[in-house]
């Protein structure tokens, strides 16, 4: 079963107005709900430049790619919340089967209780008393909530113990948390058995905790999808099952342990080393970037991108920015109007990929031959050799590399229903909570 969410909340983004704040929207739509601004079926070309869309169909297979791979490999999936911070997106997640949303920190899990998540994986240590106090009010108030947190030391977890001790009696719900398993290079994490099975007992021994699993990031091991980079993943991921197995008279009676690892970037290789532990553990994915994919590092190595590593249908770039030439300062150069505060850049530059129709009638012609050198904090500096492909005033669509540094550049997020298309339909517009 599915985890819950409070539907009317997230149906009720709709009924928000819009305003200045929302820099994609144009003036004319400001002091209007997006429910009145969705029911005209507004085009692309109604919006300003610089411009973050979504795709709509795109989304739609992503999750449905997703959530099948998941079940014909008997894995479940948490998907990182962060990657978006869109409950309506997580509400189509879980709409799709995922066990849990995974978040974070405090801040994160704030929105999704917002919005009745009921099964939250934190992905983090959580040691801040006053986030702790609220977390264990949040259990108290709601017997179905629950929450899943991180500790890859002793002294983790006598933070967590001496926070919880000192504000809940004996009777309180116990905080469910998972033993993390890190790597040389990596990032947190236990680095070796013995500390791993040290963290383990100390959960198991504390008063107000419970010990409920074992979980890991294997996209800080790797970066590459060659055999070498590939086997260094799987090692890793054995690691975490021989932590798993050390801890197994550990665990409380009638307790189905998580285990749990899967970025976006090696999904198969976690079905393939830890799925053979269900169904005595549940092995979770959280994968997150999947469901707007991109035209960068994911399309290069999801395991359902442009190279699949497993079967089921490929991926499909959901999110692009749009742009606009606003000066041509030398030859082969031109200048657009986006740059580090509208586009993601830390996994790559943009990709110019569609000149939009310059005269109604006129169908979007592919690009060529053009590279974004760099981004300036508001500007784009496209490159080519030869006669100028572009003149001012030019729209041109880029795709983008890295969900999770795209998303958090918008509050508002439009939805079209076909990027390809000469002048798209705004479908939906996508609240976010950065």
């Amino acid at each position: 079963m599915s985890a819950s969410y409070d539907a009317a909340a997230v149906a009720a983004l709709a009924d928000q107005p819009v305003s200045w704040q929302d820099k994609a929207l144009p003036p004319a739509w400001w002091g209007r709900t997006v429910r009145e601004i969705l029911a005209d079926r507004p085009r692309l070309s109604q919006l300003p430049t610089p411009l973050l869309t979504l795709s709509g169909p795109g989304m739609r297979h992503n999750v449905a790619t997703m959530a099948r791979w998941c079940a014909d490999h008997g894995v479940e999936l948490a998907p990182h919340g962060k990657t978006t911070m869109a409950p309506a997106l997580w509400a189509a997640q879980l709409d799709a089967g995922a066990w849990a949303i995974t978040l974070a920190n405090g801040f994160q899990l704030g929105v999704a209780r917002t919005f009745g998540v009921r099964r939250v994986m934190v992905a983090n240590a959580v040691i801040s008393p006053l986030q702790l106090r609220w977390i264990a009010d949040e259990l108290a108030a709601d017997p179905e909530f629950e929450v899943l947190v991180w500790a890859d030391s002793v002294r983790t977890v006598e933070q967590l113990e001496a926070a919880r001790s000192a504000y809940v009696g004996p009777d309180a719900r116990p905080l469910d948390v998972l033993v993390e398993i890190g790597g040389a290079q990596g990032r947190t994490g236990a680095r070796d058995a013995e500390t791993a099975v040290a963290v383990g007992q100390a959960i198991a021994s504390a008063s107000t905790l419970r010990l409920a699993g074992v979980a890991g990031y294997e996209g800080a091991i790797a970066h590459g999808a060659d055999e070498a980079g590939l086997e260094h993943v799987r090692a890793y991921l054995r690691s975490l099952a021989d932590v798993h197995a050390k801890l197994t008279d550990l665990y409380e009676d009638g307790l189905t342990p998580v285990v749990s690892a899967g970025g976006s970037a090696y999904f198969e290789q976690v079905a393939k080393v830890l799925g053979p532990l269900a169904p005595a553990a549940r092995v979770v994915l959280r994968s997150g970037a999947y469901i707007a994919h991109d035209d960068g590092y994911y399309r290069q190595i999801s395991p359902l991108g442009s190279a699949p590593r497993t079967d089921g249908d490929r991926l499909i770039p959901s999110m692009h920015g749009w742009v606009r030439i606003t000066s041509q300062p030398e030859p082969g150069l031109a200048i657009f109007d986006a740059g580090k505060r509208d586009l993601p850049f830390d996994e790559g530059m943009p990709e110019p990929q569609l000149l939009r129709p310059r005269a109604e009638g006129d169908s979007p012609t592919p690009l060529t031959g053009m590279t974004v050198r760099k981004l300036n904090d508001q500007h784009g500096f496209l490159t080519f050799e030869g006669e100028p492909p572009v003149v001012i005033g030019d729209e041109l669509r880029v795709g983008l590399s890295h969900p999770c540094t795209a998303f958090d550049k918008w509050g508002l997020i439009p939805v079209i229903d076909d990027p390809d298309a000469a002048d798209p339909v705004v479908v939906d517009l996508v609240r976010t909570f950065f």
